[in-house]
């Protein structure tokens, strides 16, 4: 992860969600780096999630009629991370050029791990396998 000189972590992209009219009045930041993805909630108590970017298994993107009237969107992320799992990055400007960011740096990632999809087993969150998963891997 990058570190400007004053030691700070260098973000390449950051914003808030969006609330009416597309304005940033919320609790909500998002921001990203090259190796992680941090969602940031609250004011009062306040919660900051983490998912690597070699965790994130696919992305899309939807946008409403009010969010294209806004210039908004929001990127869906399906996740790997035990914690976070599956997530939504809500209401934000570019949406678009967010998701290709995101999907590069996601890419990158995976490759510099060395992490293919197929290394995130399909368990039904209690320890078994899915069958076919557990057919393609016997194979």
């Amino acid at each position: 992860m990058g570190k400007n000189e004053n030691g700070n972590t260098e973000y390449l992209w950051r914003d808030h969600k969006r609330t009416i009219f597309g304005l940033p009045w919320s609790f909500t930041i998002y921001s990203l780096t090259e190796e992680r993805l941090f969602i940031e909630k609250g004011f009062f108590n306040l919660k900051r999630d983490e998912v690597r970017l070699y965790r994130i298994m696919d992305i899309s993107l939807s946008r409403t009629l009010g969010q294209r009237i806004f210039g908004l969107g929001t990127i869906r992320c399906c996740s790997g991370d035990r914690s976070l799992g599956d997530f939504e990055i809500k209401n934000i400007k570019n949406s678009t050029a967010v998701m290709e960011q995101l999907s590069s740096l996601i890419e990158k990632e995976r490759d510099r791990k060395r992490v293919s999809s197929r290394e995130f087993l399909h368990d039904d969150h209690e320890g078994h396998l899915d069958e076919d998963y557990e057919d393609d891997y016997r194979n």
